[in-house]
C-alpha cells in the first residue's frame, strides 16, 4: 500500500510540474489518503505483534 502511495505521490509531482492542477491535487490527496491509511494498519499491526509476544522469564 505504500508503493501505491509513492506512486500516485510521484504522479502528483508530474502533474505538477506539466501544469495540470487538478489532476495533480486528487493525485496529492490520495496519496495522503493511502499514506495515512498505510501508517494506521502499521501501528496497528505493531500494538498487536507486541501484545502477543511472550515475556522472556
Amino acid at each position: 500500500m505504500l508503493g501505491w502511495a509513492i506512486a500516485f505521490l510521484a504522479c502528483a509531482i508530474a502533474a505538477a510540474v506539466f501544469g495540470f492542477g487538478g489532476i495533480a491535487a486528487s493525485a496529492a490527496s490520495l496519496a495522503k489518503i493511502l499514506f495515512l491509511v498505510f501508517l494506521i494498519l502499521f501501528l496497528i499491526a505493531a500494538v498487536i505483534r507486541a501484545a502477543q509476544k511472550e515475556p522472556s522469564e
